[in-house]
């Protein structure tokens, strides 16, 4: 158990609410990374896992029991309440993983054996070399990381998912029925949903939310406006757009979608 100065220190002096978040972002299906100047963010949670890590200036994270830690890095798991603070000028990276994904539940598994996954000192003994390990030994983090980077392989795909991806940018502005989708390549339901999971490594439903939010997103960078950028991905309207921006990564919009570059051809 932590002690009650660890719980609760004092806010340090430097740390304020930057103006705003500056940087890149890149997007694929299941994964979504901002460098860059990291800002600030009141209390929330989200549906994506995060990966924070600080390569410059202090970023202190605040748990749901008002548990406060200055980390290097963090994983914080999806539905954990948490706010963070930073001092202007602190740059790093912060990726957000799928929790379905097969990196997000790896990033998961890292923080249900630290502790507490509602607690920050959990948070940050996740992203730490295990006790044992050499010291040139990869860190938990970095091989999340990478296992989230790696680019799908669409040349060895099965003809089928191949098909169903291509048709999916003509059929995004409608319900995108995991059924139309089979029927239109000759499988059942469950098969193609199946080849979801083993090939793209996230369920259809997943993949259907990340790929409706990065053709909004495109789209938005391409000259259109939320509403039209939100019609045309298959929300109702531009504020059903904002709450699953908001939902999967706990930020608006407008703090991601003018940065984003979708990092796999075809994804949206």
């Amino acid at each position: 158990m932590m002690s009650s100065q660890v719980r609760n220190p004092p806010r340090p002096a430097g740390i304020r609410a930057p103006a705003s978040w500056a940087g890149a972002a890149s997007a694929a299906p299941g994964l979504l990374v901002f460098t860059g100047e990291i800002g600030s963010a009141a209390s929330h949670a989200h549906a994506a896992v995060q990966v924070l890590l600080v390569l410059e200036g202090e970023v202190l994270l605040t748990d749901r029991r008002g548990r406060r830690r200055h980390v290097s890095a963090a994983v914080i798991p999806a539905g954990a309440r948490h706010e963070l603070s930073s001092t202007a000028g602190a740059h790093g990276l912060l990726a957000y993983l799928d929790p379905a994904g097969r990196a997000g539940r790896a990033a998961t598994a890292l923080v249900a054996s630290s502790g507490d996954p509602g607690e920050v000192e959990s948070w940050q003994a996740a992203a730490q070399p295990q006790a044992g390990e050499p010291a040139d030994a990869v860190s938990p983090v970095s091989a999340v990381l990478y296992s989230a980077a790696q680019p799908e392989e669409r040349a060895g795909l099965p003809v089928a998912l191949a098909s169903a991806l291509e048709a999916i940018p003509q059929l995004i502005s409608g319900p995108l029925l995991l059924e139309e989708l089979a029927a239109r390549v000759g499988l059942s339901a469950s098969r193609l949903g199946h080849l979801f999971a083993e090939h793209l490594h996230l369920p259809y439903p997943a993949w259907r939310r990340w790929a409706r939010l990065l053709h909004a997103m495109e789209a938005v960078r391409g000259g259109a406006t939320l509403t039209d950028a939100a019609h045309r991905a298959g929300f109702a309207d531009s504020s059903h757009l904002t709450r699953a921006c908001r939902e999967m990564f706990g930020l608006a919009p407008s703090h991601l979608l003018h940065t984003i570059r979708p990092a796999t051809a075809g994804a949206t």
